[in-house]
């Protein structure tokens, strides 16, 4: 009995093992028809193929710009018609005593060379250490051409420098005398070369302002003034004549302290004759302290016979 039990019990779990049902149910998903996805493609409106119309304009557009302004600077900085080939091609204006040899010797390195290449400011910043050339201005003239405008200096006054007198101007820059030009000035000391410059500047403005004062006073003084010494600011000392008389030829030397140069030469030219009177022929005046005139005679052998 015990092996026909256990037949059927085998029989049972085979018969239950194969039920159509369960494996119905354990089918994989994937073969069971999927139902199709249907695939949308979107068509291109009109708006869309505005934009894009849009884009390409500008990416040729952009690309046409950078080809012009390629081929264009090429052009502009290597065309044989933008180079500076010859001298005449500088123009020149403003220049008395600068010679033209000498402003056309700071553009050698631009020779064969574009006009838009040349460095005007440091052009301009050559020609300006050029003693003479207080200030200069740098032009291009399209296509080949370079124009110069200088400002020269203006000189005021001789200055000796060691042994030799040149010339000065109110800055203080002292200048080389141009061998054709005629100069009428006093002869300025204590501003040579060896002195910095702002030093020679501030007692130049010192001279000019002793100029205008005595100018102001009396017409035409100045062109009776041979010599001004600067060597103490605190002192300007002058060789003066025509102080009787515009035309009087007696040289006097006179220590006109560092101020009121207008109220001390107008007391100078209205009692000098009454001085000289009292003393005999005047050599020097000091009036550089206030309320205080010293008279100096003149101690000289044809001045002490002359009062005999």
């Amino acid at each position: 009995m015990k092996p026909i039990q256990r037949n059927a019990t085998a029989a049972a779990e085979a018969s239950e093992r194969y039920r159509p049902e369960l494996i119905a149910d354990d089918e994989p998903r994937y073969l069971r028809r999927q139902k199709p996805v249907e695939i949308r493609r979107k068509k291109l409106s009109g708006r869309d193929w505005a934009f894009y119309r849009r884009v390409l304009t500008l990416t040729f557009t952009a690309a046409a710009v950078f080809a012009a302004a390629y081929y264009g600077t090429q052009f502009l900085l290597y065309s044989p018609s933008m180079l500076l080939l010859k001298p005449e091609q500088i123009e020149l204006a403003g220049n008395h005593v600068v010679t033209r040899e000498v402003v056309l010797k700071q553009f050698v390195e631009d020779r064969n060379r574009s006009v838009l290449r040349i460095p005007l400011g440091l052009r301009r910043t050559q020609l300006e250490q050029i003693p003479w050339v207080e200030s200069a201005t740098v032009h291009r003239i399209l296509p080949n051409h370079i124009r110069v405008e200088i400002v020269e200096r203006t000189p005021i006054a001789f200055a000796r420098n060691g042994n030799e007198v040149e010339l000065i101007d109110p800055h203080g820059v002292i200048l080389d005398h141009p061998q054709d030009a005629d100069f009428q000035f006093p002869v300025v000391t204590g501003v040579s070369d060896d002195l910095p410059r702002d030093q020679r500047e501030k007692r130049m403005q010192l001279y000019q302002e002793f100029m205008k004062a005595i100018e102001l006073v009396r017409g035409g003084t100045s062109q009776n003034v041979s010599e001004v010494d600067l060597s103490i600011p605190r002192d300007l000392r002058v060789v003066i004549t025509g102080l009787t008389s515009p035309t009087d030829p007696q040289a006097v030397a006179v220590h006109f302290g560092s101020s009121d140069f207008s109220g001390k030469f107008k007391m100078l030219i209205d009692n000098f004759a009454q001085w000289q009177a009292h003393t005999g022929r005047v050599q020097s005046i000091d009036l550089q302290y206030a309320r205080q005139v010293v008279v100096n005679p003149d101690t000289s052998v044809g001045a002490v016979a002359s009062r005999k």
